[in-house]
């Protein structure tokens, strides 16, 4: 894999190279249709194009129309065969030997758009959203600051996946403003809640999965075969409104604190893509039920890291660098305990990992935690202070696979806030 080169030039630090070709929907200019394509360098090919000259011409894809589409549903829902036929196609049309598209200039210019010129929407039409809180030690810092240490992870956490279902109409694509939200909040000292903008608003870096094929109404999917159920995945900025949802969640858990804007990533890198860089997750004590039991590398080697840059800054300054191998729930632990009770996942359906903080300070995936709680307020390049995310500051996350000459990467998720409605 890490021979495989592209006619097409990819710099040393490019996000696609050959050995990623993620997904997006895309359109060439503001009135154009919107259309499926894969970044390759700092290009998008049009898969439709590709289609329309007939060169998708393997038995599952041979006369599609599934890449003239403004959603990657119909793709997702045939399946990964057909999901590995259309990577081993484009491999193979993309590379520096394969003469097809390389020497055929009037392919080349139906084909290949500048990716800074296109605008990106957002890959899916997503159904439902679940989103879990698979990471240990976020659960265990959050659990220190609001009940001790005695008491920081809950009876049932190291025996399910927790999770919770969202909001899937205000997941908004990176590049999207969302404005700071109101709602009922009410200080540990207050006699009675008031309505009022959030004043501890906060992000959470987050990887999310996108169902590719889902299961029957009833039909649990086995651990074993969960891995094929899921596309692939995006970066997701979980916004938190740290206030709104302190007061709240008791006895049902996030509402108006967590369903007011969720960022993900255009970019949707498949689980081919990533397949080298699994890993093995951290060591679960006491042992998982045995539908939740799985053998072999079923974490990724992601590096995720986290910018922020506030109005008065001319560049943005890394807050957080973490990792999604270390989450201790698996995407596959989450996807089977998700569907055990017989629930009917869908094509489409987006499973956020939670908030993935590291083992030390500097790879927390949170406001809440970097600054502990406000105690600790986060020193930025432009001598401001942050306790949590203020009007006007732009929150960006990246994510990437190192591989051996080459490095597979998500692109980035961002998001400014602006200003709550008056």
């Amino acid at each position: 894999m890490a021979n495989l080169k592209s006619f097409i030039e990819v710099g040393a630090t490019s996000h696609f190279p050959i050995q990623n070709l993620p997904y997006g929907v895309f359109k060439p200019s503001q009135n154009d249709t919107p259309r499926i394509g894969v970044a390759i360098g700092d290009f998008v090919a049009d898969l439709s194009a590709i289609a329309d000259l007939s060169l998708f011409d393997g038995p599952l894809l041979k006369g599609t129309k599934v890449f003239h589409q403004d959603a990657l549903n119909s793709f997702m829902s045939l399946g990964k065969p057909a999901w590995t036929e259309a990577r081993k196609t484009l491999q193979s049309l993309l590379s520096a030997e394969n003469p097809t598209i390389r020497d055929n200039k009037t392919f080349r210019e139906k084909i290949f758009y500048s990716l800074c010129s296109v605008i990106m929407l957002l890959p899916a039409n997503i159904g439902d959203y679940t989103d879990f809180y698979a990471s240990k030690e976020h659960a265990t810092n959050v659990g220190i600051m609001f009940r001790g240490k005695e008491n920081a992870l809950m009876p049932n956490w190291v025996h399910i996946p927790v999770g919770y279902h969202g909001r899937s109409s205000s997941i908004v694509v990176s590049g999207t403003n969302l404005k700071r939200p109101w709602g009922q909040t009410k200080g540990d000292d207050d006699a009675a809640p008031t309505f009022t903008t959030c004043k501890l608003l906060d992000f959470e870096l987050e990887m999310a999965a996108l169902i590719g094929v889902g299961n029957q109404l009833g039909e649990p999917i086995p651990i074993a075969k969960a891995k094929d159920h899921i596309f692939g995945l995006v970066l997701l900025n979980d916004w938190s409104a740290r206030d709104i949802q302190k007061w709240e969640y008791v006895p049902l858990g996030p509402f108006l604190g967590k369903n007011f804007g969720s960022t993900i990533s255009p970019w949707v890198v498949t689980m081919d893509a990533l397949e080298p860089f699994a890993v093995s997750g951290p060591t679960q004590d006491p042992k998982p039920l045995s539908y939740l039991e799985e053998q072999g590398n079923n974490s990724y080697d992601v590096q995720l890291s986290v910018s922020l840059k506030s109005p008065k800054m001319t560049e943005p300054q890394t807050i957080s660098n973490s990792n999604l191998k270390y989450m201790y729930w698996s995407l596959t632990q989450q996807l089977a305990h998700h569907s055990v009770n017989g629930c009917n996942l869908r094509t489409g359906d987006l499973l956020g990992t939670g908030t993935i903080s590291g083992p030390t300070p500097d790879s927390f995936g949170s406001m809440l935690e970097i600054c502990w709680k406000g105690t600790k307020p986060l020193s930025l390049s432009s001598g401001e202070e942050r306790k949590f995310i203020q009007d006007g500051d732009t929150v960006t996350m990246t994510g990437v696979c190192k591989g051996d000459g080459y490095q597979i990467g998500f692109g980035e998720c961002v998001g400014t806030i602006l200003p709550a409605n008056k």
